[in-house]
Formats: structure tokens, C-alpha cells, sequence
């Protein structure tokens, strides 16, 4: 049954993704699961199959029309119309490790921007929605991103987005928190993206940055932050679509200080 972009089809979404995040929770176990890299890239591999199983067609169904976007850890931009750009188990190395840092992301991207988003955290039952134009909540609360003005006083955030990545862009990364250590307050550094864009659009981190296009990783983060009342650029300061080369989403008080110090890292 296809949906109009809105509360009925932000409801279908939520429900969908809550059931996958069953299926996720059930496989989870708090002692970590393979021992070489072969083992952990299985479960990374079997986590993902089983979300997906319940997840794909619901999704599609909803959007007829829509595509879905195969390949989570790609980047660059989309074509044109509706993908379906969508997380199984977004901090899977997270998951298979014990960890509880994890979660079903689902976003509707139309012309390269997120439209629609649920992002939920099956061990803790919380769920992060954002419907462009209808602001971001948590549990259906609204949210609002910080009200500082000071880096200096700023928790903030990065990571890599995926293993594998070239020296150069690990070289950025350390380079950025170098500059951000002694620029801000406190900085985060890990993974997945999505566990620290919540925190931003919530308030309580202050920013996150990030050298990299993987689209799984971005686009639901980015429109909670947006839809919270913040500032999501590129490192150039121009508006982040799928298409950008990197990412920096920030309260709107300390956007342009972070901008400031992270723009010249290259």
C-alpha cells in the first residue's frame, strides 16, 4: 500500500523497523562472537541477511516507485527519485563485539535528501524519527539541538566510516582531532556515525564531523540534526546532500567555530 511522505507512512516505517530491530535484538549476545577476521565478517554478514529479510519488502511496498540503494558502506550521490538508503544493523562490528552501541536505520531519500527517517535502538526500545518539514523526536518528543556558542566549552565527535579506508583520509582523522582537542572541550571518537548524530540532535553532543560519503552512516543523522534546529554542511560550508565529500552537523551557535577549524585539514 503506498503512503503519502507524512505521520501515516512515518508510522508504517517506525513499525517496520521495530520489527527488524526484534530480529536484530535477538541475535545479539553480550560476549563477543569470531575470533578472526573471517568469523567477524560472517556474523557482520549474517546480522545484516536477517534484518534485511524482514526489513527490504515492507519498505518498498510502501514507496512504489522507490529503489533501494544495495550497497550500505557506498557513497556519492544517488539518482534521481526515491531510494530507500537503509542500515540492517548500523554498529554491526559494535553488535557482534557485545557492545550495545547499535541500532535499524531506515531513511527515505528523494533527490539526494533525506525526506524521512527512523533510527531504533532495540535494547533500549528508543526510536529517533524526523519527517523533513515536521521537526525530529525521540519517542515522540520533540528534540532541539544545544544552545552553546562556546567550541571551547563543545563535546564533540568523529569517526572512521568504515574499515579500509585510504592513509590520507585516517591521516584527516587524526589530524581533525588534534585540531578539534585543542580548539573544544571533549572529542568522541568512534563508531557508528548515527549512535553520535542522536546525541547532537539531541543536545547533548555539540557536533560530529566526519571525512567520508558513506550514505548509511549520514542521512538519517542528518535530517534528526536538521529537523533538531542544526547546521548540517559539508567541510566547505555548503549544504551536505549524498553527494558531498564530507560531513560536519552542529548546533547552530558553534557550526561555523568547528567549520573554522576543521575546513583547513586536507
Amino acid at each position: 500500500m503506498p503512503f503519502d511522505t507524512g505521520t501515516t507512512l512515518l508510522s508504517y516505517v517506525t513499525a517496520a523497523v521495530k520489527t527488524a530491530g526484534v530480529t536484530l535484538r535477538d541475535r545479539y549476545t553480550s560476549h563477543a562472537r569470531g575470533v578472526s577476521l573471517d568469523e567477524v565478517v560472517g556474523e557482520i554478514h549474517a546480522n545484516d541477511d536477517a534484518v534485511l529479510e524482514v526489513l527490504r519488502e515492507p519498505l518498498l511496498r510502501a514507496r512504489p516507485g522507490s529503489q533501494w540503494a544495495e550497497d550500505e558502506l557506498a557513497g556519492g550521490a544517488l539518482p534521481a527519485g526515491e531510494w530507500w538508503v537503509v542500515d540492517p544493523a548500523e554498529g554491526n562490528i559494535n553488535h557482534v563485539h557485545g557492545m550495545e552501541d547499535w541500532a535499524v536505520t531506515a531513511t527515505l531519500v528523494r533527490d539526494n535528501r533525506p525526506v524521512l527517517t527512523v533510527v531504533h535502538l532495540p535494547l533500549t526500545g528508543d526510536t529517533y524519527t524526523a519527517v523533513v518539514g515536521g521537526g525530529a523526536r525521540l519517542n515522540g518528543r520533540p528534540l532541539e539541538v544545544s544552545a552553546k556558542t562556546d567550541l571551547g566549552a563543545a563535546l564533540t565527535g568523529t569517526g572512521q566510516a568504515k574499515p579500509g579506508e585510504d592513509e590520507r583520509t585516517f591521516r584527516r582523522i587524526g589530524d581533525s582531532v588534534t585540531a578539534m582537542l585543542i580548539n573544544g572541550l571533549v572529542v568522541r571518537v568512534s563508531v557508528p556515525a548515527t549512535m553520535q548524530l542522536i546525541h547532537v540532535a539531541a543536545g547533548r553532543m555539540d557536533a560530529f564531523w566526519q571525512f567520508s560519503d558513506v550514505r548509511s552512516g549520514l542521512v538519517a543523522g542528518a535530517l534528526l540534526v536538521s529537523e533538531a534546529g542544526g547546521t548540517v554542511t559539508d567541510l566547505t560550508g555548503e549544504p551536505w546532500n549524498t553527494g558531498s565529500r564530507d560531513f560536519l552537523a552542529a548546533a547552530p551557535g558553534i557550526h561555523g567555530a568547528a567549520l573554522k577549524v576543521l575546513s583547513p585539514i586536507a
